[in-house]
């Protein structure tokens, strides 16, 4: 289709011949998909179809279209699923002081719908962290060993002097 409208050709007329020639050369045969409907032909049209598509194909979630205290809130709701499976409890304060942060952030500067969200607790998160965890298995503690019985001490010479 590199050739140009020629002058006086109704442009309608030029792309229906190009399309007809496109067909008797065979171009349009063997395409992918020959055959089958088209995806969706029949549903009832909705006006954010192309978003809902995009964030089908990219796996992502619809918490990504959320303004950012619901986001926050949504995350802070989650919390203590996210750290279940952390291994310290510096790694579960490390996460709810980066929320945190987050939190403080948004609270700063708003943007988006006025949501209430504060601070999570860090230690509550910890506590729950710490309940659902199996205890650690403790060694028993070795029995203090008794220090030997002291030798008696020699006197020192100003002491023996005196005598």
């Amino acid at each position: 289709m590199t050739e140009r409208k020629p002058p006086g050709v109704t442009f309608e007329s030029w792309v229906d011949k190009q399309i007809r020639t496109a067909q008797e050369r065979g171009d349009f045969d063997d395409l992918p998909g020959a055959g089958k409907p088209l995806p969706g032909a029949g549903a009832p049209l909705d006006d954010l179809w192309w978003v809902k598509d995009y964030i089908r194909r990219e796996g992502l979630s619809g918490d990504a279209l959320l303004p950012t205290p619901l986001q926050l809130r949504k995350e802070a709701e989650r919390l203590p699923e996210a750290v279940r499976d952390l291994t310290t409890e510096q790694a579960v304060r490390d996460v709810a002081a980066d929320l945190n942060r987050r939190i403080v952030e948004h609270l700063r500067a708003p943007t988006g719908p006025q949501v209430a969200i504060g601070p999570v607790n860090v230690d509550e998160v910890v506590a729950s962290w710490r309940v659902g965890r199996p205890e650690p298995v403790r060694q028993p503690a070795a029995e203090p060993v008794e220090p030997a019985a002291a030798a008696p001490r020699k006197s020192r010479w100003w002491q023996r002097l005196r005598r």
